[in-house]
């Protein structure tokens, strides 16, 4: 589980190719690395990864073919940097909200409103993923736990955005978004359940 608190910024520093298969290897300095251990689950862009290799800062994770359609991982080269958020523990504090690190869709930056120490970001998603968010609900967008401004329709697609404070955008790669990025998408899972089960109950009473 995560909370959607990025705890840094980690540059790609190697990829290795395979058909439908690759590997990227990180530097994750201290104290992201601090207590690593194969096997554990880190957050790249909000994906859940596993470690397979440790030399030092420098550590490998695995992209099987879904995580790379599915993901803007797949797209990353050599000098790249992801977002990074080690697994919660128990006791820790949730500041943001419960994410699982399972990508749903990606999404395209398509407006950048500027304003005096803060940003607004609108992204452009496909419409059967658009009833799950909601003005102030929760949203996962590159692994960040954020909360939804506004949000309208857009032909197929439905338009949100969010507002970053100067922090946010310090911290993670949203300050690096332009207008045609792609961003990591995951819904509140809370969110999702309940529509998911309203939208049964309606469906059995029809």
């Amino acid at each position: 589980m995560f909370t959607g608190i990025v705890q840094g910024v980690a540059r790609v520093v190697e990829v290795r190719e395979l058909e439908e298969f690759r590997t990227h290897v990180v530097a994750l300095e201290a104290p992201l690395n601090e207590g690593l251990e194969l096997g554990a689950s880190v957050s790249h862009n909000g994906v859940c990864l596993t470690v397979t290799a440790i030399d030092g800062e420098r550590v490998s994770f695995d992209l099987m073919r879904e995580t790379l359609r599915l993901t803007n991982l797949g797209a990353l080269g050599v000098g790249d940097c992801v977002n990074i958020e080690r697994a919660a523990r128990f006791g820790d504090e949730i500041g943001g909200h419960s994410m699982s690190g399972h990508i749903i869709s990606m999404a395209d930056v398509v407006a950048i409103d500027e304003a005096p120490n803060n940003r607004r970001l609108w992204f452009s998603l496909p419409a059967s993923f658009g009833r799950f968010v909601f003005e102030k609900g929760y949203i996962g967008v590159d692994g960040i736990s954020l909360t939804v401004g506004d949000v309208r329709p857009a032909g197929e697609r439905v338009e949100f955005s969010v507002n970053l404070i100067p922090e946010t955008l310090e911290r993670t790669v949203l300050g690096e978004r332009l207008p045609g990025s792609r961003v990591n998408i995951e819904i509140d899972p809370q969110t999702q359940v309940i529509v998911e089960t309203v939208e049964r109950v309606l469906a059995a009473r029809g």
